[in-house]
């Protein structure tokens, strides 16, 4: 399988945030996993944990060399020093798809485009090395709904381009918010993914349809 490398422009000089994952909460693993499960009628693979922010993964191939992840507070993991990403300290209700995330291939130009992503910080499992922006509190502006940035190290390939897909393919991510356009505007300079769309809605939240043969599934 060929590795990609994401587009090497700088941040001023063309769009380069890509889709990389999208990711489904919950106050559980087992509650995220069974989300996804039910939707798409597949089993999720093991991930593992996340010893920095204290939480833990299962995950699953989609096409177009995408993934989703399911994930959760680790309750064996002591507490992290500070709040714990995707906003998970916070995070109540029923499990739903909850987070984008696009990588880049410079995180530090990056955050100097968009400060409010976060701040950058060192993560690794396994063979995998990647970098993440997480703001302070863990809350990502527009209630959450701005993309989460990733940059991934060395060779081992992102798990979008080894997990399998079983057919199933991403066809559109709508982010619905009532500040929609002025979320769009802020990204649209940098943003190269043609599947997400933007949609003034009351209520804040993502929604993606997924094509499975003559199915059209959705999470």
């Amino acid at each position: 399988m060929t590795y990609r490398v994401p587009n090497a422009e700088s941040l001023e000089g063309g769009r380069v945030l890509e889709l990389d994952h999208i990711a489904v909460a919950g106050e559980t693993l087992e509650e995220a996993v069974d989300h996804i499960e039910a939707r798409l009628g597949r089993v999720m693979w093991p991930g593992g944990r996340h010893t920095r922010f204290a939480t833990h993964n299962a995950l699953l191939g989609l096409d177009p060399q995408l993934y989703i992840e399911a994930i959760a507070i680790d309750p064996q993991a002591p507490p992290p020093p500070d709040a714990r990403w995707f906003g998970l300290d916070r995070f109540r209700g029923a499990a739903r798809l909850d987070k984008w995330i696009c990588r880049v291939p410079d995180l530090d130009a990056a955050l100097e485009a968009l400060p409010m992503a976060g701040r950058k910080v060192a993560l690794e499992r396994g063979g995998l090395r990647w970098s993440m922006a997480v703001p302070l509190d863990g809350m990502l502006p527009f209630d959450g709904l701005f993309p989460a940035l990733i940059q991934w190290h060395g060779d081992a390939p992102a798990p979008g381009y080894v997990l399998a897909s079983d057919g199933h393919r991403l066809t559109r991510l709508t982010v619905a918010h009532p500040e929609a356009e002025a979320l769009r505007a802020l990204l649209l300079p940098h943003l190269d993914a043609p599947l997400v769309a933007f949609e003034t809605a009351a209520e804040p939240g993502l929604r993606a349809e997924i094509q499975c043969g003559p199915d059209a599934l959705s999470l």
